[in-house]
């Protein structure tokens, strides 16, 4: 019985609207697959980090569709079409939302979480951390334009 009650509670707590926190953004580049060929290692790195940061706020399956024919058309365009199909079987078969993984889909949210729009207030805290993460790397470029001393 007490099972029972502790379930429906912590039930009724979820599905009263209960909004998750955003993990802050990482990314892993291309997760267990090369960032680009031998010759330039990171050909395509920067395609696999816009794919992560789709896949870490998360959404709707047509988003992460999208997401993941962005990945193979960013790919493609870095001229590595035959890489880019690769990708993108790898993304589809590895990135479902209900797999445990720290690349899975909406990777920024609790686990599980499937596949659903995000609220408002999930949207205001996606902003939030990505106006947090372009201010830093502002300052980074900054930083970097300084002569040395």
């Amino acid at each position: 019985m007490t099972r029972f009650i502790a379930t429906a509670v912590l039930l009724t707590f979820f599905a009263a609207g209960h909004a998750d926190e955003l993990k802050p953004f990482v990314s892993d580049g291309c997760s267990s697959f090369p960032d680009g060929t031998p010759r330039n290692q990171t050909l395509w790195l920067n395609c696999c980090v816009r794919h992560d940061l789709a896949y870490w706020k998360g959404g709707t399956y047509q988003e992460r569709l999208g997401a993941d024919l962005a990945l193979e058309h960013c790919v493609a365009q870095a001229g590595e079409p035959d890489i880019a199909k690769l990708m993108l079987q790898g993304v589809r078969a590895g990135g479902s939302p209900l797999l445990p993984t720290p690349f899975r889909w909406g990777y920024g949210w609790s686990f599980p979480r499937d596949y659903k729009a995000l609220s408002n207030d999930e949207l205001a805290q996606v902003r939030s951390q990505v106006e947090t993460l372009q201010s830093m790397l502002r300052e980074i470029l900054q930083e970097t334009e300084k002569p040395m001393p």
